[in-house]
């Protein structure tokens, strides 16, 4: 008999108190470049579990949702970022974990699993929890089918979700560019949804129409054409693979 896994998680790290400091050195500088407009600040519930789930247009989004938040948030990133050699491989990786960031191995075929377990775990734990429905940014604007993987989390840890509209991040940090340019953005922060009430997790169903609901409310406050599609790109987004891990529909 094969022998069983004894390793031990690794603890998530929660955000603390570089946090803190990052955001306040970075607000003023977000500020002064890019004036933000900002809304609904008072639909995000100051403690308990929390779900942002946005709209994705740019790399930069990574950075106006939290820059903005009431709440100190964790976002899911793909292993490499942390992976780098030398000084600048270790201020990176001190930087993303000091700052609430996860690493995912995001081609790996477990991935899927493991990123549900540290969303579950962020959340359980009474955190704010950031992430894309749509798996990866949208390169032509439009707003993409989600991916159930957010209703899971959702339904499975009873967390809020405060739906997130992104505008005007794609034109600081325009696909194929590598340094943001100063522009305006806008960053709305819906009205908390109840999920609760489509029922049971384990269902295709009721994760189809809760995230369906997520998507229209990111709809109402991006105003963005509609895709009526998945964004296939990239194919092995932590997105899609988190569905492929999801139990089928229990009709």
């Amino acid at each position: 008999m094969a022998d069983e896994d004894t390793t031990t998680p690794q603890p998530i790290r929660r955000p603390g108190f570089v946090y803190a400091l990052c955001k306040a050195l970075l607000w003023p500088i977000v500020w002064l470049y890019f004036r933000p407009r900002v809304s609904g600040r008072a639909n995000v519930p100051r403690t308990g579990p929390v779900i942002f789930a946005s709209n994705h247009l740019s790399f930069i989004d990574s950075i106006a949702i939290p820059s903005v938040a009431p709440r100190r948030l964790q976002f899911l990133a793909k292993s490499t970022y942390f992976e780098g050699t030398g000084i600048g491989g270790a201020i990176t990786r001190w930087w993303f974990t000091s700052i609430g960031v996860v690493p995912v191995e995001r081609g790996a075929g477990a991935s899927g699993q493991e990123s549900l377990e540290i969303g579950t775990s962020i959340l359980e734990s009474g955190g704010a929890f950031a992430l894309y429905p749509e798996g990866t940014r949208s390169l032509d604007g439009r707003l993409y089918k989600g991916r159930t993987g957010v209703a899971f989390l959702a339904l499975t840890t009873g967390a809020t979700v405060v739906p997130v509209g992104l505008l005007g991040t794609d034109k600081i940090q325009p696909v194929g560019t590598k340094f943001p340019r100063p522009h305006r953005f806008t960053v709305a922060f819906g009205e908390p949804l109840d999920l609760s009430v489509h029922g049971n997790p384990d269902s295709g169903r009721a994760r189809r129409h809760a995230t369906d609901e997520i998507m229209a409310a990111i709809h109402s406050l991006s105003g963005q054409e509609l895709a009526n599609a998945y964004n296939e790109s990239p194919q092995h987004g932590v997105a899609k693979l988190v569905d492929r891990v999801l139990p089928r529909e229990r009709r």
